[in-house]
């Protein structure tokens, strides 16, 4: 199987595409406010990914080391949310809220399909 690290960089990869598909849609689209909301919900749901890998690679050191186990930073990354979120509720007229929620489900979208395609192929 492989390891955290290298599947959060495959799904980084995955969605620097995603957000460039995004921003030519901002651009080039008349929905400017569901493409901003997408590229805002994207951006803080990788940055939360990347909180939860670093975590867990510090849980995996805990453990192997037999010392006390520390929270995964669920607190934060709902902390993210919440901004994210904030953010389109201030500039609603710039930023549509439900595409930005939707944004920060892709990355856990992505890490599904990326998991399930996985063991479809090795299993």
């Amino acid at each position: 199987m492989d390891g955290l690290r290298e599947i959060y960089t495959r799904l980084k990869r995955m969605i620097y595409f995603i957000l460039a598909a995004f921003v030519i849609g901002w651009g080039f689209t008349p929905y400017q406010e569901v493409f901003a909301g997408l590229l805002i919900g994207t951006l803080f749901g990788i940055y939360n990914m990347w909180i939860l890998v670093r975590r867990m690679e510090k849980f995996d050191r805990a453990v192997a080391e037999g010392s006390k186990v520390r929270s995964l930073g669920t607190a934060l990354r709902f902390a993210s949310g919440v901004a994210a979120v904030a953010m389109a509720l201030l500039f609603a007229e710039h930023i549509h809220l439900i595409s930005t929620v939707i944004g920060l489900m892709i990355p856990y979208v992505l890490l599904l399909a990326e998991r399930i395609v996985y063991h479809v192929k090795h299993h």
